[in-house]
């Protein structure tokens, strides 16, 4: 077994800050494998996840083995739904989308996917994931049919993530989507890191390097980067 959390948690006292960088198996280029590893490599990245809202490649496993390969960070499932699980990985991230009314992302994938773990050697870590606004409908918010908390209303997303947290979840993620126009707003990120005593992950709509460092600055204890980085593979180094 992996010691990401406990890791993600020791980091979290210590205040060293985290970065992971989202792959959707969807958008690799193979051709282009080696020299996208070596730019992950080059970058402050301290984790790699891989996933997306919907997922049809079927090429999961093999993908996690290549980047196993040539790559030593830490590789964590960010799965839309039990289909993209791999037992190559290291960990999974075992989402609850408590942003939302649908039952099948509150509990019914994770019902699906519960003895898909049990048999794997993947690090289970529970996570309450939070879809917050971002000027666009984004592919989560279209997927599982749910709506996005508005960005303004800072007291709802407190109290669902304290729910979350209450509720036994190890870490909570604030999600403003794939391409969101709008990141997270920094001083929701404030709210929550100092209401929650859990990991703060933050993740979408942030564009460039500044964002990131604002989003730390504001509490996050981890930031995930994924289309930013999709489009622009010298995004850590230009």
């Amino acid at each position: 077994m992996t010691d990401i959390y406990n890791k993600i948690i020791q980091s979290k006292k210590n205040r060293q800050k985290l970065l992971a960088i989202l792959l959707d198996p969807d958008k690799i280029n193979w051709k282009n494998l080696d020299h996208l590893i070596s730019k992950i490599n080059q970058s402050p990245a301290t984790h790699v996840f891989i996933g997306g809202s919907l997922v049809e490649s079927n090429r999961m496993d093999e993908l996690i083995l290549v980047i196993k390969q040539k790559c030593s960070l830490p590789i964590v499932l960010f799965p839309g739904n039990p289909s993209q699980i791999s037992k190559q990985a290291d960990a999974i991230l075992f989402l609850s989308l408590l942003s939302g009314r649908n039952p099948d992302y509150l509990i019914d994938h994770q019902v699906t996917a519960a003895p898909i773990l049990k048999k794997s050697k993947l690090e289970v870590i529970s996570t309450g994931y939070i879809l917050i606004e971002s000027g666009k409908e984004t592919a989560v918010a279209r997927v599982s049919k749910t709506n996005p908390i508005e960005r303004e209303n800072f007291d709802l997303v407190l109290a669902t993530a304290q729910a979350g947290e209450m509720l036994g979840n190890k870490l909570i993620y604030l999600e403003a989507g794939s391409g969101a126009q709008q990141a997270v707003p920094f001083e929701m990120i404030e709210l929550m890191a100092q209401n929650l005593e859990i990991p703060l992950i933050v993740g979408g709509g942030i564009v460039d390097l500044q964002g990131i460092q604002k989003a730390f600055t504001a509490g996050a204890d981890m930031v995930v980067i994924g289309t930013a980085f999709e489009k622009n593979i010298n995004f850590f180094n230009p």
